[in-house]
């Protein structure tokens, strides 16, 4: 069995040209021995890119993230709700950050990703581009939404490229948080009055099935997640972590006493799976496409925040240019 040092050595640079074929072998060797590769290794352009797409898409759905919410923290229903909010929206600031700069590491810049977010060529999670109208959709989206983030973010902490699988690992303590905020605003409206366990199941209907879709297409009609777990940055399919994710709703939604907006759902004792009625993959894509309820308006508070905050970049690159001129001597 080759051992980590001898596969690391193996990656010795080659002083007289790349050996394509060496190289590509050294990387499925690391592949294969659940070994991490690092912004230094050689990678297949494939797998770069690939990660370049996955990364920034999670750092822009960070971002995107925080309006939802974000709206809210005016009108939390109390100063520790506030505090709470607030300190889950700066969270995903700093989990964007966080996914933002694993990206840099593949020769992307921060720049060319926001502009591309600003312009409306790159995806985020179609999830957030929902309204919130009541304090439930808080509840709800901590839940489910932070919930279905967990199922699929706990195995990135595996994930075959370095940064990114560390960056998850505090990403995920931080999301755990998140869901049991959420749970627990829902526990506290279901034992409340009837009107306020009515928002709650209202919002639960509403965000179950975008929730159940944030997992992404059929396995059949999922474009790049063979490859994916091919190459070990995703570990599960599209439709096992939905089957996860719906196998660890059902016992806490009988503890909150909401119930999920399923008729069909049920467990199939033969086929060992969760059975479930047809999620509606028209909404999805017509979603994913950029006509869903929020993407304009989302993307627009995005586009004028960028713009807004210019002069807030300026004076950093400004700041910064004069600390190295002070640095060198050339600055009084």
């Amino acid at each position: 069995m080759t051992t980590a040092p001898a596969l690391r050595g193996a990656r010795e640079p080659v002083t007289d040209g790349p050996d394509e074929a060496a190289e590509q072998a050294t990387f499925d060797a690391l592949i294969a021995a659940e070994q991490r590769i690092e912004p230094r290794d050689w990678m297949p352009e494939a797998y770069r890119k690939t990660l370049i797409r996955q990364i920034s898409q999670h750092a822009h759905s960070e971002i995107i993230g925080m309006q939802p919410e974000g709206n809210w923290i005016t009108r939390a229903p109390s100063l520790k709700r506030k505090a709470i909010l607030m300190a889950k929206v700066q969270d995903e600031a700093g989990h964007g950050l966080y996914l933002y700069s694993a990206a840099q590491t593949l020769g992307i810049t921060r720049d060319e990703m926001t502009e591309q977010l600003i312009a409306g060529k790159a995806k985020y999670s179609s999830i957030f581009n929902y309204p919130t109208p009541t304090w439930a959709d808080m509840g709800a989206i901590g839940w489910l939404v932070d919930g279905a983030a967990i199922c699929n973010q706990v195995p990135l902490c595996r994930a075959s490229y370095g940064p990114y699988g560390r960056a998850m690992v505090r990403i995920c303590k931080e999301e755990s948080f998140h869901q049991r905020q959420g749970f627990e605003i829902l526990l506290a409206l279901m034992q409340g009055t009837p009107a306020q366990r009515q928002m709650a199941q209202d919002a639960v209907n509403r965000w179950y099935w975008p929730s159940l879709m944030m997992f992404g297409p059929p396995d059949d009609e999922s474009p790049n997640s063979a490859q994916s777990m091919e190459w070990k940055i995703k570990r599960f399919s599209n439709d096992e972590l939905r089957q996860r994710f719906v196998g660890m709703l059902v016992p806490q939604a009988a503890v909150l006493g909401v119930t999920l907006p399923d008729p069909e759902l049920r467990w199939d004792e033969d086929a060992q799976r969760w059975h479930m009625s047809e999620i509606d993959w028209t909404e999805f894509h017509e979603v994913l496409r950029g006509r869903g309820p929020m993407n304009a308006e989302r993307l627009r508070n995005r586009r004028n925040a960028h713009e807004d905050g210019a002069w807030v970049r300026e004076a950093a690159a400004e700041y910064a240019r004069r600390q190295a001129a002070r640095a060198e001597g050339k600055v009084a």
